[in-house]
């Protein structure tokens, strides 16, 4: 059996959250079945082409909204599980090197994969290995970049906890690729986009000279409060800028099928007036 991820990635610099990456874990037993009813339920709401985030408007909106609820079937039903991670602008990180700080993206693409699904936690066993497969959506930096990054996860299987769990990595396994092919990453960009734009309140922005908020904003409002009501099915009262608790047992960091990291550098300095308001 292999785990099959798929990742995306958004906004490095928010108002008030920055650094944002999202993933969707599916089973490889599960996945063709997971893309069927994916694709089939776009193309019965005639969508034919790539569905993101950006394209959200008035008039798609019902459309997206059928959308992310058979995504949110597939997660309430544990066949999907959704990782979303981010930092927050008021820990500010120290002593971090000029290197630190020139790999930042990928150091942090490197933690959200290695930790956000709980991997360590699943119950692969040792005689019976998992190979996780990854397809990163593609990537803004150069192609020798990208290969030291691969070769960096490559180093996972170097990780006791993950070899105790019977995790493997293959480098030949991870693959950027593009969304417009992939509705799974289509669906992680469209709840990657709703938090971000939620958390760094872009639902309050008015168009330059405007007293009220243009169409396209409300419309991306109410697909935001659609999927924010669809995660509170699964946990309810759940904070979209904290990271999800385990409820007294650490397993649940791979049997949640949706949860939240919010990242804070281990040394750190907090400067409360760059907070959420």
């Amino acid at each position: 059996m292999e785990y099959v991820i798929y990742t995306d990635e958004s906004d490095r610099e928010g108002d008030y959250f920055s650094n944002f990456y999202g993933g969707v874990l599916v089973r490889s037993s599960d996945l063709a079945d997971v893309i069927k009813r994916m694709e089939g339920c776009k193309l019965a709401e005639n969508l034919f082409g790539e569905i993101k985030w950006q394209k959200v408007t008035g008039n798609y909106l019902i459309k997206y909204k059928a959308v992310m609820d058979a995504f949110f079937d597939e997660i309430a039903a544990d066949r999907a599980k959704v990782r979303i991670m981010f930092t927050s602008n008021q820990y500010i990180p120290q002593d971090l090197s000029a290197e630190q700080r020139q790999t930042e993206y990928h150091r942090l693409y490197y933690q959200f994969i290695k930790h956000s699904f709980g991997l360590q936690h699943s119950p692969a066993v040792k005689v019976s290995p998992v190979r996780v497969r990854l397809n990163l959506d593609q990537m803004p930096t150069s192609r020798e970049e990208t290969a030291r990054f691969k070769a960096f996860l490559a180093g996972l299987n170097q990780n006791p906890q993950l070899m105790d769990a019977g995790i493997s990595f293959d480098v030949e396994q991870m693959a950027e690729v593009s969304s417009h092919n992939h509705v799974l990453l289509q669906c992680v960009d469209i709840v990657l986009g709703a938090m971000v734009f939620r958390l760094n309140n872009k639902h309050l922005i008015k168009p330059d000279g405007q007293r009220t908020r243009g169409k396209r904003t409300i419309a991306k409002e109410k697909l935001y409060k659609h999927i924010s009501d669809r995660i509170r099915q699964i946990y309810p009262n759940f904070n979209i800028g904290e990271s999800t608790g385990v409820q007294g047992d650490i397993t649940n960091r791979w049997k949640h099928p949706y949860r939240h990291w919010k990242l804070i550098p281990t040394n750190h300095v907090r400067d409360r007036s760059k907070a959420k308001p």
